[in-house]
C-alpha cells in the first residue's frame, strides 16, 4: 500500500515538471501570438525626432513650394528698403528737404524694424513663426499704401516707420523656411533666396523708371504692395513649423505636418512615433546670454550691424553719389554735371534721369551674380571663414568707389560691392539660424536683426548726409567696420557647416 502511494506520488510530480518545462510562461496559449507582435512592438517602441523626419523625408515638391512663397518674402522687404533710395529725390524735390530730413525717412524705417524685431522674435518663439509673419505681410502692406496718402513729411516718417515694424515680422520667414529644409540643402537653397531679393529690387527701380515721371511717387508706392497683397493669399500654402509645435507640446500638429510634406514629397516618416520632450523656456533671452551661447550672441549682434550698415549704405551710397552727382568721373555728360550745391545754396530738384535707373538696375543684378561663389564657400570653408573673407573683400570695395573711372568703371565697381554685402547678408543669416537652438531661433534671429537695423540707422547719415561734405570720409566709415568685423569673426566659437538644427541648449 505504502509503495503504491510512493509510486502515484513521483508519477504526479515528475508530469507536474513536464508541464513546467512545455508551457513556462503563465499563459502559455498567449506565446505564439506574443511572437508575432514582437515586429509591431518594436515600431510602438521606437522614436524619432523632427530633425530625422526632415532629413528622412528629403528635398522634393513642398520645398519647391516652401521656397517659392517664402522666398517670395524678401521681394516684400527689398522692395520696402529699396523704395527710400528711389523715392528720396522726389521727397526731397517735393518738400524741400534737408540731407538731415532725407536721411531721417531711412533711419525711422530702421527704428520701427529694430523695435519690432525683438518684439516679433519673441512672439514667435511663445506663438508660433507662421502667425507672425503673416501678420508682417498684412502690416506692411496696410501702412505702405497709407504712406502714399501722406500730406505731410512728419506723417511720411511715421507712416514708414510703422512700415519698418511690419517689415521685422515678415523677416521672420527666414527661420521658418530654414526649419524645414534638410541640412545638406540649407546651404545651397537659402543663399538662392537671393534671387527674389534681387526682383525685389529690380520691380521697384523699373516701377520709378516707369511710374514716377508720369503718375508720381504715390503711385508708385500705391502698385509697390501688389506683391504684398499676392502673398497673404499664397500664405495658406505653408503650415505652422514643426519643430515649434513640438517644442510648444502639439506633437499631433507636428505628425500631420510632417506627413502632409511627406506625401507631398513622395516619401515617408521614420518608422516609429515622434517623441521629443516639451520645452516650457522658449523665447528666453537667457538663454541668447548662456555660457553656451554667450560669446557666440554678442559677436553675431556686432556682424549684424555691420552687415547691415554695410548693405544699406552701399545702396544708400550709390542712390546719394547718382542723385547729387558726386562721382568723380572722367568725361561726364551733361545730365551727371548738375550739382547739388551751389554757391547761391542748394538745389533740391535733380531727379533720376534714365541712366541712373539703369545704374541701379545693373548693380541690382549683382546681388545674384556670385551667388554659385557664395555656395561654393558656404561649402567648402564653412561660415566662418565666408564671413571673414567676404568682410575683407568689401572693406576694399567701399575704398574704390572713389576711384576716379568712366561711368562704365563706376557701374562695374558698384555691380561688384552690392554682390559682396548680399552674399555677407546671406552667410549672416543662414549662420544665425543655424547656430541658435529652436527654443530662442526666433528670438535670436530678432536680436540679430534689431541690431542690424541699428547700422540701418546710422548708415543714411554717413552715406546721405557726409557723402555731401567728402565722399571719401563718408566711405572709409564702411571700410573700417568691415575689416572689425572679419577680425571679429575668427573669434566665434560654433562652425554649423553640416551640422542639424538643435531644439534645445
Amino acid at each position: 500500500m505504502t509503495d503504491c502511494i510512493r509510486t502515484q506520488l513521483v508519477s504526479a510530480i515528475h508530469l507536474q515538471e513536464v508541464e513546467l518545462q512545455d508551457n513556462p510562461a503563465d499563459k502559455p496559449a498567449d506565446k505564439p501570438q506574443n511572437n508575432n507582435s514582437n515586429g509591431s512592438n518594436n515600431n510602438a517602441d521606437e522614436k524619432f525626432t523632427v530633425e530625422q523626419a526632415v532629413e528622412k523625408i528629403g528635398f522634393g515638391r513642398f520645398h519647391i513650394l516652401l521656397f517659392v512663397i517664402m522666398g517670395s518674402a524678401n521681394i516684400v522687404e527689398a522692395m520696402e528698403i529699396m523704395l527710400l533710395a528711389v523715392v528720396s529725390p522726389e521727397i526731397r524735390c517735393e518738400w524741400r528737404l534737408e540731407d538731415w530730413q532725407v536721411a531721417l525717412v531711412s533711419t525711422m524705417v530702421f527704428v520701427g524694424f529694430m523695435v519690432c524685431g525683438v518684439v516679433a522674435g519673441y512672439i514667435a518663439d511663445r506663438y508660433g513663426r507662421w502667425k507672425v509673419v503673416f501678420g508682417g505681410y498684412v502690416w506692411s502692406a496696410y501702412f505702405s499704401l497709407l504712406t502714399s496718402f501722406a500730406p505731410t513729411y512728419g506723417w511720411f516718417i511715421f507712416l514708414r516707420s510703422m512700415v519698418g515694424c511690419g517689415v521685422a515680422g515678415v523677416s521672420q520667414g527666414f527661420v521658418l523656411k530654414t526649419e524645414f529644409i534638410p541640412a545638406k540643402y540649407r546651404a545651397y537653397l537659402l543663399p538662392l533666396g537671393t534671387i527674389f531679393w534681387m526682383t525685389g529690387s529690380i520691380l521697384i527701380i523699373l516701377l520709378g523708371m516707369l511710374v514716377v515721371p508720369t503718375m508720381g511717387w504715390r503711385w508708385m508706392i500705391r502698385l509697390s504692395i501688389t506683391p504684398s497683397i499676392i502673398l497673404i493669399f499664397l500664405f495658406k500654402f505653408i503650415p505652422e513649423s514643426a519643430r515649434y509645435n513640438v517644442s510648444a507640446g502639439n506633437v499631433d500638429a507636428a505628425v500631420k505636418t510632417l506627413q502632409r510634406i511627406a506625401r507631398m514629397n513622395r516619401a515617408s516618416l521614420p518608422p516609429g512615433r515622434l517623441a521629443e520632450p516639451v520645452l516650457k523656456e522658449r523665447g528666453s533671452w537667457r538663454i541668447l546670454l548662456s555660457p553656451s551661447y554667450r560669446r557666440t550672441s554678442l559677436l553675431l549682434w556686432y556682424t549684424w550691424f555691420v552687415a547691415s550698415f554695410a548693405y544699406y549704405g552701399s545702396v544708400l551710397s550709390s542712390s546719394e553719389l547718382l542723385e547729387k552727382n558726386l562721382l568723380c568721373v572722367i568725361n561726364a555728360d551733361k545730365e551727371h554735371q548738375v550739382k547739388h550745391r551751389h554757391e547761391s545754396g542748394l538745389c533740391y530738384c535733380i531727379p533720376f534721369a534714365n541712366s541712373d535707373y539703369q545704374t541701379l538696375l545693373i548693380s541690382s543684378l549683382g546681388e545674384v551674380a556670385l551667388v554659385p561663389l557664395n555656395i561654393v564657400l558656404l561649402n567648402v570653408f564653412g561660415r566662418k571663414i565666408s564671413l571673414v573673407v567676404l568682410q575683407l573683400l568689401t572693406a576694399v570695395m567701399f575704398m574704390m568707389v572713389n576711384i576716379c573711372t568712366t561711368m562704365f568703371g563706376f557701374t562695374v565697381l558698384l555691380f561688384l560691392l552690392r554682390s559682396l554685402v548680399s552674399m555677407n547678408f546671406n552667410v549672416v543669416y543662414i549662420y544665425t539660424a543655424e547656430v541658435y537652438p529652436t527654443v530662442a531661433r526666433s528670438l535670436g534671429m530678432g536680436f540679430c536683426t534689431s541690431f542690424s537695423r541699428i547700422g540701418g540707422m546710422i548708415a543714411p547719415f554717413i552715406a546721405q548726409v557726409l557723402m555731401s561734405q567728402s565722399v571719401i570720409q563718408a566711405l572709409t566709415p564702411f571700410a573700417v567696420a568691415c575689416v572689425i568685423c572679419a577680425l571679429g569673426n575668427f573669434l566665434l566659437p560654433i562652425e554649423t557647416r553640416g551640422r542639424a538644427l538643435l531644439q534645445t541648449s
